[in-house]
C-alpha cells in the first residue's frame, strides 16, 4: 500500500528540447558520470542514432547502433523500420535492443563495450512480438525482457542466445489509456518501479507508473496517474509521453520524454516530429512526480554540410545506407538510386527556421534539394538538364509552383521562415517553406508553400521533417550540400 498522499511539488514542464527535431522514444542510461541517449529511427539508416552528456542538457552525437547492413537490411519504408529502442549498461557492456518491423518477427539485442561502437550484429528474439521491448536483471542475475503486445508482456531471456526461459506473461495493463506500451522497469529502495506510456502517441500520451515487490510484480497503480501529460493543456509542448528515467551520480532523478511542438491555426500542425525534452523527478511517498523542467539554452545557430567526401554522423538515408547512393568522386558526389524510385539523403530539420543550400547538377538523372516528411509529401527544387522547377507534392497532387533555366551557377535554396499570416488568422499554418535559386546576379524566389503540407497531421506516420538530396531515374552530381539551423 502506497503512504497517505502529499502535495506533489509543482511542476513546470519544458518548452525547449534537449534533442530537436526528429527524436523520438528517447532511452537513457548513466555509466559514471556521463550519460547515453538513444532514439527511434524508423525507415533511416544508419539506425538508432547515439548522444552523450555529462548534465542531460548537451549532447554530443556519438554515431549509430545500427550502422551496417548486417544489422539493418535496406528497403524500409515510410514509418517502417526501427522502432524504440532500450539503452543500458551492465558489468562493462551496453545493452540496446529493440524492433526493426520491416525485417521479420522479434525484437534485436545487440551489445557493445563502448557506445561509440562497434556494436555485435543483432540476436534475435523470436519469442516475443510486439515493440517497445526493455532489458532490466532481477536480484538473481536473471535478465528480463518486457515488451508491449496488447498490453506489457514479460519472460525470463537468455540474453546469449535471444532465446526466452519462461512463458510470456502479462504484467501490466495500465491504468485504462488505449496502446499501454514503452515499458521501462527500475529498482529504487525496496521497491520496483514499472513506468509506462499510455493514450497513443498522439494528444492523449501520457506517461503512467506502478510499483511492485519484484520486476515481475504484482504492480500497484501509484497514486496520482498520469506521471506526466499535457492532453487538455494550452501548453506549447504537446503529445508528451514515451519516458525514461535516469538517476544522476549525486543521487537525484531526471526523466527524457518525447513531446512535439504544434504551431498555427486551429488545430495547429507539427512538423519537426516528436523531440526528446527532459524534467527532474523528486520521489513523493513512495512514488516519482516530475519537479521542474529541464531545458537547454537557446541554441546558436548550427551549420552542417555534406562535402569534402565525409558523410557525418547526422547524414542518413531513407531505407538504404548514404554511402550505397553517394560516392564522392574528386571534388564532388556522385549520386545513383539503388534501383527504381528515388533515393533520399538528408539530415533532420532540428531548427524551427533553417536555410538549406544545395549545388546540383543532373547526369542521366533527375535530382532535387527537398524538404519532405515522406516521398509522398515533399517541397523539392528539382532540376534536369536545363531548369529548375519548384515541386510541392501532397499525397497523390503533385503541382510545379514555378520554373527557371538552369545554370552551371545556380545553387537551389529552401528556406522555412515563421508564418506570414496574421497571428489569429484562421490560414495562419505553421510556418512557411520559401524555394528559390542564387545565381552570381542574385537570388530569385520561385515559390512557397504553406507548411501545414509538410506536417505529421497531414502526411501521417511517426517520423519529421528531413532536408536533403534527392535523384530519381539515372544520376546525378552534388557538389555541396549545406544546412543552416536557427532556432
Amino acid at each position: 500500500m502506497f503512504e497517505p498522499e502529499a502535495v506533489p511539488p509543482a511542476g513546470v514542464p519544458p518548452t525547449r528540447p534537449i534533442l530537436g527535431g526528429f527524436h523520438p522514444d528517447p532511452t537513457v542510461c548513466r555509466v559514471g558520470d556521463v550519460f547515453y541517449l538513444a532514439c527511434s529511427s524508423f525507415e533511416y539508416a544508419p539506425g538508432v542514432p547515439l548522444f552523450r552528456s555529462r548534465d542531460l542538457l548537451a549532447w554530443e552525437p556519438i554515431g549509430h547502433v545500427m550502422d551496417r547492413p548486417a544489422q539493418l537490411p535496406a528497403g524500409a519504408g515510410p514509418s517502417g523500420g526501427v522502432y524504440a529502442p532500450t539503452l543500458r549498461h551492465r558489468d562493462g557492456t551496453f545493452f540496446l535492443v529493440t524492433t526493426d518491423v520491416s525485417a521479420g518477427p522479434g525484437h534485436l539485442l545487440m551489445t557493445a563495450t563502448d557506445p561509440a561502437g562497434p556494436w555485435s550484429d543483432p540476436v534475435r528474439i523470436r519469442g516475443a512480438g510486439g515493440i517497445d521491448p526493455d532489458l532490466v536483471w532481477d536480484e538473481a542475475g536473471r535478465c528480463l525482457l518486457t515488451w508491449s503486445d496488447g498490453g506489457i508482456r514479460q519472460a525470463v531471456l537468455d540474453p546469449a542466445t535471444g532465446g526466452l526461459l519462461s512463458e510470456p506473461r502479462t504484467l501490466w495493463s495500465g491504468t485504462g489509456g488505449r496502446d499501454p506500451e514503452g515499458p521501462h522497469l527500475y529498482r529504487v529502495g525496496r521497491w520496483w518501479y514499472l513506468v509506462i506510456a499510455e493514450g497513443g502517441t498522439g494528444p492523449g500520451h501520457a506517461v503512467t507508473v506502478a510499483r511492485g515487490p519484484s520486476p515481475q510484480g504484482p504492480f500497484e497503480a501509484c497514486p496520482g496517474n498520469p506521471l506526466l501529460t499535457a492532453r487538455g493543456t494550452p501548453g506549447p509542448v504537446q503529445n508528451t509521453g514515451h519516458a525514461d528515467l535516469v538517476q544522476r551520480p549525486d543521487g537525484s532523478w531526471a526523466m527524457v520524454f518525447l513531446g512535439v511542438r504544434p504551431a498555427g491555426s486551429f488545430p495547429g500542425w507539427h512538423v519537426l516530429g516528436r523531440e526528446t525534452f527532459a524534467a527532474d523527478i523528486a520521489w513523493l511517498d513512495g512514488r516519482p512526480v516530475v519537479s521542474g523542467p529541464l531545458e537547454p539554452p537557446p541554441r546558436p545557430p548550427v551549420r552542417s554540410v555534406l562535402s569534402d567526401g565525409v558523410i557525418g554522423v547526422d547524414w542518413v538515408g531513407a531505407g538504404v545506407f548514404p554511402d550505397r547512393v553517394l560516392r564522392w568522386s574528386g571534388d564532388r558526389w556522385r549520386m545513383t538510386p539503388p534501383g527504381p524510385g528515388r533515393a533520399f539523403v538528408g539530415r533532420r530539420q532540428e531548427h524551427t527556421t533553417m536555410t538549406a543550400r544545395a549545388a546540383v547538377t543532373a547526369d542521366g538523372g533527375t535530382g532535387a534539394l527537398e524538404l519532405r516528411i515522406d516521398p509522398a509529401h515533399r517541397f523539392a527544387l528539382e532540376v534536369d538538364a536545363h531548369r529548375v522547377r519548384a515541386v510541392a507534392q501532397a499525397g497523390p497532387l503533385t503541382t510545379v509552383l514555378g520554373d527557371l533555366p538552369l545554370t552551371p551557377e545556380t545553387v537551389l535554396e529552401l528556406r522555412v521562415i515563421p508564418p506570414t499570416a496574421p497571428l489569429h488568422s484562421r490560414e495562419r499554418g505553421p510556418d512557411v517553406v520559401v524555394a528559390g535559386v542564387r545565381t552570381p546576379r542574385g537570388a530569385v524566389e520561385l515559390a512557397r508553400l504553406d507548411g501545414r503540407y509538410l506536417s505529421t497531421e497531414v502526411a501521417g506516420g511517426f517520423t519529421g521533417r528531413m532536408v536533403g538530396v534527392s535523384c530519381t531515374g539515372g544520376g546525378i552530381e552534388v557538389r555541396s550540400v549545406e544546412y543552416l539551423g536557427g532556432t
